[in-house]
């Protein structure tokens, strides 16, 4: 996602439904990464209002607080149907994430088939290279790699992103991508892109080559019909007694 989902937009947005959608489980385990904002217990706190109505299992995952809450992150990972990854630092992110053995962890989560979801460094991070705003002005950096390319985000948002991104791809520091408007997201499918999606109509994604933009397509999602329904009261209770026991995480 260029930009969007529960940290952006409305509760029950047209984003979180549609990756939701992609895991085809009744009931999807879902784990939030909010490590690029430095795990914040606000955001962390967003995530799991945004999916407790949802017909999915939420929980996050915490690096920063690792020594207070213990968690086997192989074994928790691998465990779940989708990694929902926030926005902040790319670089910080990946650093922190090397440092714990995530970027070999998520590698095989991808590998085995768990839908990798992001919005903005959390986008970003699966592609050769990015623009990271971490340093001040934008500038490209390394991603993991998993899908080829490159990705800037926050297209309409963050505009300043837009030139720095240009001449990144034209110079080869990085290699031709695509660049999406907040609520625009890319489905990518065994490493091709198969699908762009906007959570409203209106909204754009560009294609950036050597040689030039291409304006590339987006389907707007927002007459889709909403997966989100009213839990059990008990449910809801379960869930809010589950989120107070891993507070802090």
């Amino acid at each position: 996602m260029g930009g969007g989902g529960f940290t952006m937009e409305p509760v029950g947005g047209a984003l979180d439904e549609f990756v939701l959608g992609l895991t085809a489980r009744a009931v999807p385990r879902i784990c939030f990464l909010p490590t690029a904002s430095g795990d914040p217990n606000e955001q962390i706190a967003r995530f799991h209002a945004a999916f407790a109505d949802r017909p999915c299992e939420p929980t996050h995952l915490s690096l920063f607080r690792l020594g207070q809450h213990p968690v086997d992150l192989h074994t928790h990972l691998l465990e779940q149907d989708l990694i929902y990854v926030g926005g902040g630092s790319m670089r910080n992110m990946l650093a922190i994430w090397r440092a714990h053995g995530l970027d070999e962890i998520l590698r095989e989560a991808w590998e085995q088939g768990t839908v990798l979801a992001g919005l903005s460094a959390g986008a970003m991070c699966w592609f050769e290279g990015g623009i990271t705003t971490s340093s001040g002005a934008a500038a490209p950096v390394e991603g993991l790699g998993l899908l080829p390319g490159s990705m800037s985000v926050h297209l309409d948002g963050e505009p300043d992103r837009r030139r720095p991104y240009l001449d990144a791809v034209a110079s080869g520091a990085l290699p031709a991508g695509y660049a999406a408007d907040d609520g625009v997201a890319l489905l990518w499918e065994d490493r091709e892109l198969t699908r762009v999606v906007g959570s409203k109509p209106g909204l754009h994604c560009i294609r950036v080559e050597v040689d030039g933009v291409t304006e590339v397509p987006v389907e707007a999602l927002s007459s889709r019909p909403s997966m989100t329904r009213a839990m059990d009261a008990d449910v809801r209770e379960l869930r809010s007694l589950r989120y107070r026991a891993s507070a802090g995480r």
